[in-house]
């Protein structure tokens, strides 16, 4: 079953891919690397999941933010590769959340983002991974994810 259509099996949606908010790449080819720049979680109306969890969010808000972010990142891959099939697998995988000072639960939210790879690409979506807390984000956003994803030759 292609990835288009197991995301379709989940009942969820790819946004529309999000344009460069500043002077980067969306994603960077080296070989059969794809370094893929920090994502946020847009909604499919194109807004954004904000606020601060541990404050403003729970973390169940914040793992279906983790989530979004990642339907927005294959969004772009999407776009780039034409073909989300070509994706050998995610490599490594650095998740930023918007947290409260004491907050502790960062990987928690993060698997919001790592639990949908896993159902889409099965144990090739099991990548190395760091959650981090982090004072703010741009434009209050609950969380960005950023990846090194591999593709096939």
């Amino acid at each position: 079953m292609s990835i288009e259509a197991k995301i379709q099996e989940l009942k969820l949606a790819l946004p529309e891919a999000p344009k460069p908010g500043g002077i980067y790449n969306p994603v960077v080819q080296i070989d059969d690397l794809l370094y893929v720049s920090g994502h946020g979680p847009i909604k499919l109306d194109g807004s954004m999941h904000t606020g601060r969890v541990g404050d403003d969010l729970t973390v169940e808000q914040g793992f279906e933010a983790a989530q979004a972010v990642g339907l927005t990142m294959l969004a772009t891959l999407k776009e780039y590769l034409g073909d989300l099939d070509r994706i050998e697998r995610f490599v490594k995988v650095l998740g930023m959340v918007n947290a409260a000072p004491d907050f502790q639960r960062h990987p928690k939210v993060i698997n919001g983002f790592s639990d949908l790879m896993v159902q889409l690409f099965g144990e090739n979506g099991r990548a190395a991974r760091s959650a981090v807390g982090m004072g703010s984000l741009p434009g209050n956003i609950a969380v960005e994810v950023e990846a090194i994803v591999q593709i096939k030759a």
